[in-house]
């Protein structure tokens, strides 16, 4: 998983409630194997046309927003059902932060899980950095995960709380697995003390009676 420390760019003003996972990612494109290519199908409802022409008036198509970091939505984001993909498919397009006022729990732990940082505000203050953006397409906001801190334009900054262990693995990009491979060490000591007879059944071995 890659690190995460701080991420700087335009912001894009998702001015919408309750984005389900199916707008996100929608069901047609989920039977790929790998984590990879889910971003050219990101809001796919939403960002093309019947005829499969982008839709100009949707933000994702905006050229001033191309290859923005920051995606800013309303509340209850990721909310529906429990697919992974949709964590991949923003991280694919070239997203690594959400700012909304709430998620939906699964879709923030898939996000904490895949190193998309999910940053909570109060609904007044994403309210104002919305207008923010809205007013000054473009505007640029740093998301610093060091300090907790969010500041866009001349003056808005807020801080935002996020969980200490959560913190911790973006900060060093552990997933699960690198969480796993820290106790290595320990591991291998384990897996030689079984297999050499230390008091543990070997593999295979009959269960004492």
């Amino acid at each position: 998983m890659k690190a995460f420390r701080r991420v700087k760019g335009p912001v894009i003003p998702l001015d919408r409630v309750d984005v389900d996972t199916d707008q996100i990612i929608p069901k047609q494109f989920l039977k790929r194997v790998e984590r990879t290519g889910y971003g050219d199908f990101l809001f796919f409802d939403w960002r093309y046309g019947d005829d499969g022409s982008p839709d100009p008036d949707f933000v994702l198509n905006r050229p001033e927003l191309e290859g923005a970091p920051i995606l800013l939505a309303g509340p209850n984001f990721g909310c529906g059902s429990s697919r992974e993909h949709a964590a991949w498919a923003l991280i694919d397009f070239g997203i690594r932060v959400v700012i909304a006022p709430s998620f939906a729990d699964i879709f923030q732990e898939n996000a904490f899980q895949n190193g998309l940082l999910p940053v909570t505000l109060p609904q007044d203050e994403v309210r104002a950095l919305m207008n923010l953006v809205q007013d000054r397409p473009g505007v640029h906001a740093e998301v610093d995960l060091e300090a907790c801190t969010v500041e866009a334009g001349d003056g808005f900054r807020n801080r935002f709380q996020v969980d200490p262990f959560r913190r911790r693995c973006l900060l060093e990009g552990l997933d699960e697995i690198g969480l796993t491979l820290q106790h290595e060490d320990a591991i291998r000591r384990f897996e030689a003390q079984v297999s050499g007879g230390g008091g543990g059944n070997s593999p295979g071995s009959a269960p004492p009676h």
